[in-house]
C-alpha cells in the first residue's frame, strides 16, 4: 500500500470515528505522523455529517 493509500485509509478511518462520535483522542496515529492530518480532517467531516442529521 502506497502512502497516498494510507492517507485515504486515515481519512476513512477519522470519518467513521467521528459518525460513531467517538472523542478525537481516539486517533491511532502519532502527533509527528501525517496520517494524524488526514485522520483528523476525515473526523471532523465525519462529525459534520451527524451535525447536519
Amino acid at each position: 500500500m502506497g502512502p497516498r493509500q494510507q492517507l485515504v485509509n486515515a481519512i476513512n478511518e477519522g470519518q467513521q470515528a467521528g459518525r460513531d462520535q467517538q472523542p478525537v483522542t481516539a486517533c491511532p496515529y502519532p502527533a509527528s505522523d501525517l496520517r494524524r492530518s488526514a485522520w483528523v480532517r476525515g473526523y471532523t467531516a465525519g462529525r459534520r455529517d451527524t451535525d447536519s442529521q
